[in-house]
């Protein structure tokens, strides 16, 4: 389903929309819609303005484009279950889009464990499908980025990708629990992390 029409039904289905229709308070409306009004408006705008740049910090971290997609939709939720718009709502779905994939990755490491633990490891070989040179010369190529973001540490991954996405240091620093003035050179630490290990010959395995 389109993200747009999914979003679309999670506003018409929310409970701040069942309590506007159904509030007995007739003389209380104006006010109270106008305010709901402008928070769904201000949604709306951030939803527009923030899914995509969220989404690809998700999907690089992740590998999963549909995962990320529904984490980055889950954060929205989230902020519109809030009924207000917190101080910095572009830092606070960023936090809470990177949380949810934490988590989401925390537990899959333990079914994956288990897993491994109980009947062994799985092959890691899958056919590949027929393509262009170009392509597959692509997706080895971004293979190795997650690789190499892979090596780093969770915070120096986080860091590359926001920046890449444009977040202002204030943002960054908000979003990962880090001082403003501390990202500058852990930024710098994390670009010069990530082009050894990027340069450095990756493991077979």
């Amino acid at each position: 389903m389109d993200r747009m029409v999914r979003h679309a039904l999670v506003l018409a289905n929310s409970p701040l929309s069942d309590a506007r229709m159904a509030s007995p308070h007739t003389p209380a409306q104006p006010q109270v819609t106008r305010l709901a009004d402008a928070f769904e408006r201000s949604v709306t705008a951030l939803f527009t303005a923030e899914f995509q740049r969220i989404f690809r910090v998700i999907h690089r971290l992740s590998g999963d484009a549909d995962a990320a997609s529904d984490i980055v939709q889950d954060a929205f939720v989230r902020l519109y279950g809030r009924g207000a718009l917190p101080d910095a709502p572009v830092a606070w779905l960023v936090t809470v889009a990177l949380n949810l994939w934490r988590n989401q990755r925390s537990n899959e490491a333990r079914r994956t464990d288990l897993l491994h633990r109980r009947f062994g490891a799985a092959s890691d070989t899958t056919d590949a499908a027929p393509g262009a040179d170009a392509a597959i010369v692509a997706e080895e190529s971004i293979r190795q980025v997650r690789r190499t973001l892979a090596r780093l540490s969770v915070q120096q991954a986080e860091l590359l990708l926001l920046s890449v996405e444009g977040y202002s240091y204030r943002e960054m620093s908000l979003a990962l629990g880090i001082r403003e003035t501390s990202v500058g050179s852990l930024l710098l630490r994390a670009r010069v992390a990530f082009r050894q290990h990027h340069e450095a010959p990756h493991d077979a395995s």
